[in-house]
C-alpha cells in the first residue's frame, strides 16, 4: 500500500468507542488527530515534530510528513512529550506514567491485542482483510463494511518502577526487586477475586499497598 493510501486509511479510523471493561477502539493510533510532539532522544537532543501520532498495533511513534507516513527508531528515543501527555520509551514501546507514590511509579504501554483481533478477523467473513503483521497496517481492499467492523481491542501491559528498577506487572517481575514484606502486600492485593493484572485500578491498588 502508498503512502497516501496508508495515511487516508488511517484517517478513516478516527472515531473511537469503549464497550464494557475492555477497551475497544476505532483508531490504529493513540489521538484521534496528529499532535505536535516534543522528542528527546537518548542522546539528550530534542526534536520538535509535527503531525505525530502513537501507533497501536506497536505502540511506536508515526510522524507524517505530506503523503509520507513513518515510523520513529525507537532505538534512540528516549521520552515523547504530547500537550497533554508524556510518553515513556520502555522496552522501544511509548508508555504513560499512571501514577507515583513515594518513589514508585506505574506506567502503561496500551496496544492493540492482536490474538484477539485475527479471531475476530476469522469469525467475520464480511472483514475486510487488514495485516497488522507486518511493520506497517495494511489494507488490500476497498470493499469497506460499517464502522463497527473495525473494532480493534486494546489491551493495557503495565509497569512498575520501585527503586529505579523497571519491572513488568507481574507477581514473579516484583518478587525480584521488593522486600518479603512489601511482596506479601502486592501478593494479597493481586488474590482478590475480580483482580486483574489489565485493569488500570487493580494494578494502582498494587502500587499503593507497595508504596505505603
Amino acid at each position: 500500500m502508498t503512502s497516501k493510501r496508508y495515511a487516508a486509511f488511517l484517517m478513516a479510523l478516527m472515531v473511537c468507542v469503549s464497550l464494557y471493561a475492555q477497551k475497544k477502539t476505532l483508531m490504529a493510533t493513540m489521538y484521534h488527530k496528529n499532535k505536535t510532539a516534543t522528542v528527546t532522544l537518548k542522546s539528550g537532543k530534542t526534536v520538535k515534530t509535527p503531525n505525530a501520532n502513537i501507533f497501536l498495533k506497536n505502540a511506536h511513534l508515526l510522524y507524517f510528513q505530506g503523503n509520507d507516513v513513518k515510523e520513529a527508531r525507537m532505538d534512540i528515543i528516549d521520552k515523547v512529550a504530547f500537550e497533554d501527555r508524556t510518553f515513556f520509551n520502555i522496552e522501544n514501546q511509548l508508555a504513560y506514567l499512571v501514577d507515583s507514590i513515594n518513589g514508585n511509579s506505574l506506567f502503561c504501554v496500551e496496544i492493540i491485542d492482536m490474538d484477539a483481533f485475527e479471531r475476530t478477523l476469522k469469525n467475520n467473513v464480511n472483514y475486510t482483510f487488514i495485516d497488522l503483521a507486518s511493520d506497517r497496517l495494511d489494507t488490500y481492499t476497498n470493499d469497506l463494511n460499517t464502522e463497527e467492523d473495525f473494532v480493534f481491542p486494546v489491551v493495557k501491559h503495565f509497569f512498575f518502577k520501585v527503586n529505579n528498577k523497571l519491572v513488568e506487572a507481574t507477581l514473579r517481575d516484583l518478587n525480584r526487586v521488593l522486600d518479603k514484606q512489601r511482596y506479601r502486600l502486592a501478593r494479597i492485593e493481586a488474590s482478590a477475586p475480580d483482580f486483574s493484572w489489565s485493569d488500570t485500578n487493580c494494578v494502582k491498588k498494587v502500587l499503593e499497598a507497595i508504596s505505603r
